[in-house]
């Protein structure tokens, strides 16, 4: 698509929801609004949303939705598959309450872990999303057995030799200590099978319960155990940011 068979760009803007027709034309005069890099100021300019990077204030405009985003605060006990043969529960029948849309989960958590899965008929996206060179880091908080000291805090930092090669967190920090038990919120960018278990187990303190809490700039929130929401514009502008699309 040339030039001049793109959109205005107030258009586009206007499109995404980011505001009204009238003050998109304001936003641009005010030189709030790049397209490539770009800061655009003239009010003609055509653009095509599918392809042109377009940021209002810094952040990323993705263009009107083509496919699904979701979001998804996966229970316990649910595993990680659209439909399991073996009839346990699975995403299909939490995700067709919200749509009827075909779906595929972006990654995985095991049953035993609860907290928030992407979901998405974007081919190319989930791909990005995980393969290991984007880095996107993924925050969880586990209940561990036993009273975790700042010495083995010290060690999970510089990071830990697992049979599968080392696992180097991005980030620990103690949220509570117990009795017999600890809270921790961990940050990693890697996605190998069950591996914030298999970390803890490693340094003696097994893991009781487990929830994902972000991926990247999204944020389970409030969201309720079983409940589905679309991505917002600002969580899916900036994924596409981080995956370089």
């Amino acid at each position: 698509m040339t030039e001049t068979e793109g959109i205005r760009l107030q258009k586009v803007l206007a499109q995404a929801g980011v505001a009204s027709r009238r003050a998109a034309e304001d936003l641009i005069f005010r030189g709030r609004v790049e397209v490539n890099g770009e800061k655009v100021t003239e009010q003609g300019r055509r653009v095509d949303p599918a392809t042109d990077v377009i940021r209002v204030d810094g952040l990323r405009i993705p263009p009107k939705a083509e496919h699904l985003y979701l979001v998804l605060n996966k229970p316990t006990g649910v595993v990680s598959t659209m439909e399991d043969p073996r009839g346990r529960p699975a995403l299909q029948e939490l995700v067709s309450v919200y749509t009827r849309e075909r779906v595929f989960h972006v990654g995985r958590l095991d049953a035993d872990t609860e907290g928030l899965l992407l979901l998405t008929n974007d081919g190319e996206f989930s791909q990005r999303m995980m393969h290991p060179s984007f880095e996107v880091p993924k925050v969880y908080v586990a209940e561990i057995a036993g009273v975790i000291t700042e010495a083995t805090v010290k060690r999970l930092r510089k990071g830990v030799a697992l049979e599968d090669g080392p696992v180097q967190p991005d980030k620990v920090e103690v949220l509570q200590r117990g009795a017999d038990r600890s809270l921790v919120r961990i940050t990693l960018h890697e996605g190998r099978n069950r591996i914030v278990r298999r970390l803890f187990d490693e340094v003696g303190h097994p893991v009781r319960q487990l929830s994902r809490i972000a991926i990247g700039p999204v944020r389970l929130g409030d969201l309720k155990l079983g409940a589905v929401r679309d991505l917002t514009r600002e969580e899916l502008g900036a994924l596409l940011d981080l995956v370089k699309l």
